[in-house]
């Protein structure tokens, strides 16, 4: 009797396996090409730092001049009767002043700076409630309340105003010592210091004389200084432009 044919040895890579293709695996990115992707992109952030360099002055006083006309447009938009929009701005710069009525221009009314009594006759509660106070901003018999008070006006104000001269100036103009600088800082510090500690109440010229004079000062301070900062980040920056590989 013949012996049973025994099965052949199975192997563990079958014909189908062994011949189906393998998945295509993503190829790395060339030396070269990865040597003008980061040329490119730092060419690209060179190009940016030298563009804020070249119109910093532009820049600063775009936004100085936003910041000091939005607390003028919340009682322009009270007037029209979009309260939504105004309440925003009134909402936002209450982070960064106070906002009390009979320290604020209003617009619309009798007075361009209604005293504390007139203010009370119109709604503005009395007392020494200032949170309650400087909630209020108006109504048709008073005007409506400008979001930002009489001193910060002026202060921001004269900054966008004085970055405007600077423009002309920028070239002949040095920072002073300071001490000169300090000089300019004692109206505002007497005229907000001694009203602050209840020895007397200002009224709107001082804190717009003294809000002027500190914005013009600190803007004859500190603009030199940016300017020359700048003119050294334009030099240096341009100067490592040049050394970047040129792109394809």
């Amino acid at each position: 009797m013949s012996d049973p044919q025994q099965p052949e040895p199975r192997t563990t890579d079958s014909p189908r396996a062994a011949d189906s293709p393998r998945a295509p695996q993503p190829a790395n990115t060339p030396p070269a090409q990865s040597a003008q992707i980061d040329s490119a992109i730092s060419r690209a952030a060179n190009n940016l730092v030298l563009w804020i360099a070249r119109h910093w002055l532009a820049l600063f006083t775009t936004a100085w001049g936003l910041y000091v006309f939005l607390p003028f447009l919340a009682p322009i938009l009270l007037q029209g009767g979009f309260t939504a929009p105004a309440t925003l701005i009134y909402t936002l710069y209450s982070y960064a002043c106070h906002q009390l009525p009979d320290h604020s221009y209003f617009l619309f009314g009798n007075s361009l700076a209604p005293n504390a009594a007139t203010l009370e006759a119109a709604g503005m509660p009395a007392g020494p409630n200032l949170f309650a106070q400087r909630a209020f901003v108006g109504g048709a018999d008073v005007g409506y309340k400008v979001a930002l008070c009489q001193r910060d006006v002026a202060i921001y104000g004269a900054i966008f105003l004085c970055g405007l001269l600077f423009a002309l100036i920028r070239n002949r103009l040095e920072s002073p010592s300071i001490r000169v600088y300090l000089l300019f800082l004692i109206p505002i510090a007497l005229d907000g210091g001694t009203q602050l500690i209840g020895l007397r109440e200002s009224n709107w010229l001082l804190r717009t004389l003294t809000g002027a004079l500190f914005g013009a000062a600190s803007v004859w301070l500190i603009y030199p200084y940016v300017e020359a900062a700048m003119d050294e980040v334009i030099e240096t920056e341009g100067a490592r432009q040049t050394t970047l590989p040129p792109t394809s």
